[in-house]
């Protein structure tokens, strides 16, 4: 931020550089003279310091390109020159001399005591147009000239959204700050997934950008379906028949069409198929697998002829022990 006393101050020479120094050429001269004069090469040297401190502050302002201009232009309406209040090579001369006919002719002005101040200058000289003070002996710049653009803030929502939102994408309204605003999530979101909508956030200041809105989804739960990444997991519930004979079952999938599985003879609940491709489009192109759970359903009620044939079955399985390798491990 430009200060009065950058007046007094030649930061071209602290860095040792031209006034038509590039951007690269300032770096360069910082480092080099950064390396040279840092403290901790220096231990207890306090001009080292101060020269430091000084090479600091120039680079500080100079590798910034709106800060380098407010500089330019104020050291070029003051030729660099000390000020002193009253008399020869004042304030009121330099700027008499700068505007010529259109300047103040000897005005009489007053900051702190009877000593002009740069800030009564420039609002003598400017009017309304006179840079707003920021504290005392600083000011923002004429109409708004030094002040650097600043993004606005990033705020922080949430949303909770169905299975089906989740796997098409959704134009949902939130409540930010109490105000309304619109979201489109995209496709395939998952619980916990933070969206970045860019621009939603608060405004910035001097012509900055938005902040952005960051949105944390939670998917709520679908009997059927589950989303894991692009893949989608699905639970499938089967007959007793079918897991011992196996079978070719049709299984919906997200698009509302069904694909055909077949079902292994002798699978068991918890059985896990791939299906490739079946599963959520990326928005890379890319697709994801839908995996088929099964889940053996037994019904209550089961007709006698049935269950003779169930008992026909365990007299001839004999003494096999579906829980052998669970007992295992239990014991492990």
């Amino acid at each position: 931020m430009a200060s009065q006393d950058w007046m007094n101050k030649d930061f071209y020479a602290s860095l040792g550089i031209s006034k038509n120094a590039s951007a690269e050429e300032i770096k360069s001269a910082y480092r080099k003279l950064a390396r040279k004069y840092h403290p901790d090469r220096n231990p207890g040297d306090t001009a080292a310091e101060a020269k430091f401190k000084d090479i600091s502050e120039a680079y500080g302002v100079l590798k910034d390109e709106q800060e380098r201009k407010q500089y330019d232009a104020i050291r070029s309406m003051s030729g660099g020159a000390r000020f002193t209040p009253g008399g020869s090579g004042g304030f009121e001369d330099i700027f008499s001399g700068v505007f010529n006919q259109g300047g103040p002719s000897r005005a009489q002005y007053s900051s702190m005591g009877d000593t002009p101040g740069l800030d009564d200058i420039l609002k003598n000289m400017f009017g309304q147009g006179a840079p707003q003070s920021q504290g005392q002996g600083g000011f923002s710049g004429f109409g708004g000239f030094g002040r650097r653009p600043s993004r606005g803030s990033d705020v922080k929502a949430s949303a909770t959204m169905t299975f089906r939102q989740a796997v098409d994408g959704a134009t949902i309204t939130l409540n930010v700050n109490g105000k309304p605003v619109t979201a489109k999530i995209p496709k395939g979101v998952a619980t916990g997934q933070k969206v970045r909508l860019k621009g939603k956030g608060n405004p910035g200041s001097n012509g900055g950008e938005n902040g952005d809105l960051l949105v944390t989804v939670t998917v709520e739960k679908h009997p059927v379906y589950e989303l894991r990444g692009h893949d989608v997991h699905v639970n499938v519930p089967i007959g007793f028949d079918e897991a011992v004979l196996g079978a070719v079952i049709d299984v919906p999938v997200l698009d509302g069409d069904s694909v055909k599985v077949k079902i292994p003879a002798g699978s068991s609940s918890g059985k896990k198929m791939r299906v490739r491709g079946k599963g959520l489009k990326g928005a890379n192109g890319s697709i994801g697998d839908m995996y088929v759970h099964l889940s053996i359903v037994v019904p209550e009620d089961i007709p006698e002829s049935a269950r003779q044939a169930i008992e026909q079955y365990r007299r001839e399985m004999g003494n096999a022990d579906p829980r052998a390798e669970f007992d295992k491990m239990a014991h492990v």
